[in-house]
This record gives structure tokens, sequence and C-alpha cells, in this order.
């Protein structure tokens, strides 16, 4: 019965022509299917040759670290527009940098004194959420910054799109590649700042820049090594259905109305349908390739962040071979107040070791 039906079909298209059957699109990352060779039959008529046309390989998506990957970070020079007033050992500078054509302001500081050979260590810094409309350059993280800076480091605090006076579009961290292509266009120009080793740049980041640390360091081997404050560095399935904040949180712009998580369930499935995306768009699944070692601080009364978070980063990155060093503390908050000289000074030991 099955045989007569082949040849049925077989001799249906002869007829007919060609019959393209479009195969329905794979998730990302998944492997193709070989195809099934079709059975010939046999017969005394010419028959028409038919040709398989392979199923297209599905777009990564824009979030996805391969997409990521594969895009061209060429940065630009750093433009100073004016100096500050300078630290006690080091000059500030209101500076920008180009990223897809737009202006991209941040602060930036260099070390007093003769530069070593090759250059200073330099450091990405990327600030926490803060909302857009309300953030100014030289009013956050001033602590931290003073610090490293005195800690013989040039300093690269970014401002993301559409903060202050950056260009663009402010459009949230998780469902938009934007700020994450800023970051790695901010490293780019760095390495061609005549003041910065190009072989010793590191990263910095809270909570929000947490997050697009640990991507820049699977996206690309140019961040040597990464420190993370209180970090949204869950898998992407984490931040779904395990990150629920209960501190003073103002939502993003991605984090209002239905934002990526209803999006992209509505568009690929929940991560249960469909593992193969979810893992595509997670820095969690790509640990093997972190471009250096990562030390993680998180306080373990964080309303906005959970700790666990770090704790499973950490796990995780120690079983993919990576040095990922954690420190917790107890009942601190997520700026890690109580605690902030001792977990500073454990950062800039942290980088001293990696980076000088």
């Amino acid at each position: 019965m099955k045989k007569t039906l082949l040849v049925f079909i077989a001799f249906s298209l002869m007829l007919t022509g060609c019959a393209t059957v479009e195969a329905a699109p794979l998730p990302t990352d998944t492997p193709i299917p070989a195809t099934e060779t079709p059975t010939q039959i046999s017969t005394p008529e010419p028959t028409a040759t038919f040709t398989i046309i392979p199923t297209a390989t599905p777009v990564p998506h824009p979030m996805s670290i391969h997409a990521l990957r594969n895009q061209e970070y060429p940065g630009s020079e750093v433009t100073i527009v004016r100096e500050l007033e300078r630290g006690v050992n080091y000059r500030r500078y209101y500076a920008y940098y180009l990223s897809e054509g737009l202006k991209i302001y941040a602060l930036l500081t260099i070390p007093n004194g003769e530069k070593p050979e090759g250059g200073f260590p330099a450091i990405v810094f990327n600030h926490g959420y803060i909302p857009p409309d309300v953030y100014k350059t030289t009013e956050r993280y001033i602590a931290y910054v003073d610090q490293l800076a005195r800690a013989g480091y040039v300093v690269f605090r970014i401002d993301y799109r559409g903060h202050d006076q950056s260009e663009g579009e402010a459009t949230g961290a998780y469902g938009n590649p934007g700020y994450q292509v800023d970051v790695m266009n901010a490293v780019a120009s760095l390495k061609q700042h005549p003041d910065v080793n190009p072989e010793k740049i590191g990263m910095w980041g809270h909570s929000m820049g947490g997050n697009l640390t640990l991507r820049a360091m699977v996206i690309s081997d140019d961040v040597k090594a990464g420190v993370i404050w209180a970090g949204v560095v869950a898998s992407y399935p984490d931040l779904l259905y395990n990150w629920r904040r209960t501190g003073a949180f103002t939502p993003s712009p991605s984090s209002t109305g239905r934002g990526w998580r209803g999006s992209w369930i509505e568009q690929y499935g929940t991560p249960e349908q469909n593992p193969a995306f979810w893992d595509s768009v997670s820095a969690t699944s790509y640990l093997s390739d972190l471009s250096g070692p990562i030390e993680l601080h998180h306080g373990t009364a964080d309303d906005d962040v959970p700790v666990e978070f770090s704790i499973r980063l950490a796990e995780l990155g120690r079983q993919n071979g990576q040095i990922v060093n954690l420190y917790t503390y107890e009942g601190d908050n997520h700026n890690i107040s109580k605690y902030f000289t001792q977990a500073m000074n454990q950062t800039i030991s942290f980088f001293d070791i990696y980076l000088k």
C-alpha cells in the first residue's frame, strides 16, 4: 500500500512539475536534520529532475551571542569636549565616541604622570539602571570612579544611548542590543586611545551594567578581566521566571508594557518549548568562552537583584573551568553600601592582578 502511494505521488509530481514545500523554520542554533533521500521509481518514460531546495538557516536574533559576535565594533577616536575638575592624582574629561554613528558621551579619567610602557591599564565602567531622563554624567558613581582612577587606571564611564547628552533612544539592556553595542564600541575606542594599553582593558559593571559586562566577555576577547557588583547575570529563563524585584525599582523602557518577555514568548515560545532560542541569548550558555577572570560582589539583602544570580554564575563559571571569585556581604543592599570600602579595595586588588 505504501509503495503504491509513493508511485502515485511521484507520478503526480511529474505531471505538475516540481512542487516546493517550505519547511517550518527551526529554532536558532538548532541543527538541521538530514533530509531523507526520496525512493526512486523506475519508469520507461524520461523523468523530471527534482532539485531539493535546502531550508535556509534561521537568522540569529539580534540579542543572541552569535549575532553580537558577528557584528563589527569599530569604535572611534575619543573626542574631548572639555576638561572637568581634576582628581587627586588624575585628570577628568567630558568626552564622546561613536557607536553606530551615534555620539555616546562619557566621563574619562587619565592618571597623572608618565604613562607606563605600552600605556595605562583601562576600565570600561558600565553603570546600572538609572532612569534616562534623570541621569547625569557628572552626578553618578562618583566615589566608584574616583577609587579606580586613584589606583592608576584610565576609567571610561560611558553614558548609554539616550542618556543625558548621548544620542539615540534609550531602549533598555535586556531586549535590545543597543546598549551592548555601545559597550563594545567603548572598548574599541579605548584600544585606540594613545594613553591606553590595548592589551590591558578590563570592565566594571553594576546591576544592569553587570549584565552588559558578562555579555561583553563572551562576545569578545578584548576584555581581560571583569568585576561585577550585584549583577543581573542570570540566564534568560531565570530572568523570566525568577526575577521578582521588591526594592525601589524604577521600570526601564524594556520592562514596561509587554516588553521582551511577552514578545519573545509569543514569537519563540517558552524556554521549555524552545530551549535553543533562550540559550542563544543567554551569556551563561557561553561561559567556556569567557575572555578572562571575573570577580562577583553581592549583598545578601539585595532587594533588586537576587544574590542567587551571582552564586549560580560562580558555580557555572567554575564548572566551565573559569576563574570566578565570589564575595557576598551579609545584610548589605544593592549598592553594597555597608561594605563599600572593603568591596572596592578587593575590586582594585583583583584588577591589579590581571591588568597590571
